[in-house]
Formats: structure tokens, C-alpha cells, sequence
């Protein structure tokens, strides 16, 4: 099903393109010309052929529905860093606040993808594109904060936050912060 919605998504980005920045001008130019050459009306089927393919796809996948994929684990690099949303961890006496860290990154997902979704939020059920889009985004955030904080010698991040912003359309900020600090035992 992914293949056809991703045929089905070429289909419809390559004929809109196609449509508004090839033929708009053209019929502007030969606007009394009545008949509607070969090229733009196989860009206009690609088009409209586009969205029916995705829109087929994204059905007949609905009631198949399999678990969403598991994103990769976040990796802490070579030193064993704890990472908390609590002041505190348990056990562990805080030694010393080395200061804020931070990752963020902006994320987006392709036309292609935002057509999936928006056949879903007609259809109803979890947009799985804008799912994974925003766990890949916390994860690489996550792991630009991590490797910060071990560039900084901590041995913790404790207190740590998200924050999700909309930038610009469907792209997406991600930001997540928290306090590295050392430990002692």
C-alpha cells in the first residue's frame, strides 16, 4: 500500500506542478486557443489520478491497520547519562548544576504525505504521517539535548521539557530542554 500511495502522491505533486506553472502560463499566452494540448491533460489525469490512488491506498488500509513502527531507542553515546522529567533522581545526590541543555530540530513532512493525511482526517483514524513525523522530531531533538549535555560532562539531565510549535504550514519545531548536572552517590 505505501508503494501506491507513494506512486499515487508522485502523480499528484508532478501533475499539480505541472498544471499551475506550465500550464497557467501557457493558457494565459494562447488563451484563445479552445483546445487543451496531450501534455496538460495527462498532467491534469496524473493530478486527479494522483489523489484517487492515494485516497484508494489509504482506504483499503484502514481496516488493516498494523501498530505504528517502532522508532529507534535514543542513544545516551559512551558515557551512561540519566535523563529525568523530575528534579530529582532517586538514590543520587546532585553535586553540581552545570547549566541548561537544549536540542531542537524543524520538521516537515513532503506534499505527498500531506495528502495521505488529509484523506484521513475525512476518513477519521490516527494520521500515522504526522505521528511519525513528530516521534522522529522528539527523538533527534532528544539526542541533540543528550549529546550536549555529554560535550558538557554531565552525568544527568533532569527537569526536562518539551515544546512543540507550528513553524510555517505543517512544519513543525521541536524543542526540548532540561538541567545537566552532576551526580554523586
Amino acid at each position: 500500500m505505501k508503494f501506491i500511495r507513494f506512486i499515487g502522491s508522485l502523480g499528484f505533486v508532478l501533475g499539480l506542478f505541472t498544471v499551475i506553472f506550465i500550464g497557467v502560463p501557457w493558457h494565459v499566452i494562447t488563451s484563445n486557443d479552445p483546445v487543451v494540448p496531450f501534455w496538460l491533460q495527462i498532467a491534469i489525469f496524473a493530478l486527479l489520478g494522483g489523489i484517487l490512488l492515494v485516497m484508494i491506498s489509504v482506504v483499503l488500509e484502514q481496516p488493516f491497520r498494523k501498530k505504528p513502527a517502532k522508532l529507534p531507542e535514543i542513544k545516551t553515546g559512551e558515557p551512561e547519562i540519566i535523563v529525568s522529567n523530575s528534579q530529582e533522581i532517586p538514590g543520587k545526590k546532585i553535586e553540581k548544576i552545570i547549566g541548561l541543555v537544549q536540542g531542537h530540530t524543524v520538521f516537515a513532512i513532503w506534499l505527498g504525505n500531506d495528502l495521505s493525511a488529509m484523506v484521513r482526517l475525512i476518513l477519521g483514524g490516527e494520521l500515522t504521517e504526522y505521528t511519525q513525523m513528530m516521534g522522529k522530531a522528539r527523538t533527534l531533538a532528544t539526542q541533540r539535548m543528550l549529546d550536549q549535555a555529554v560535550e558538557q560532562g554531565a552525568d544527568a539531565v533532569i527537569n526536562i521539557r518539551y515544546m512543540t510549535t507550528s513553524v510555517v504550514g505543517n512544519a513543525s519545531e521541536i524543542l526540548v530542554y532540561g538541567t545537566a548536572v552532576k551526580l554523586s552517590d
